[in-house]
């Protein structure tokens, strides 16, 4: 069997959206994972390091700053969604 695709797992996610079913997926060397959500202590801790990094970011003019639904495709094809990310301006 051949290694999926973001192209493969962009037509996984729609089966699921139509079925009403919200998944967090990422691609890691050819294969789906499903992402587990949070639980509620790391959750909240996310939420506050969002805050603080965005705040430093934003003041400083440095960058954008992205939650756990911004997708990134990296150098070897995986699709990778953090739960927190920053992003260098060009």
């Amino acid at each position: 069997m051949s290694p999926m695709t973001v192209k493969d797992l962009e037509i996984v996610q729609s089966i699921f959206q139509t079925a009403e079913q919200d998944y967090r997926l990422e691609l890691d060397e050819g294969k789906i994972t499903v992402m587990s959500p949070s639980d509620l202590i790391s959750s909240e801790v996310g939420v506050l390091l969002s805050m603080f990094l965005a705040n430093w970011v934003y003041s400083r003019k440095l960058g954008r700053v992205f939650d756990a639904s911004g997708g990134f495709i990296m150098p070897n094809a995986d699709l990778k969604a953090p739960d927190l990310s920053f992003v260098l301006a060009a």
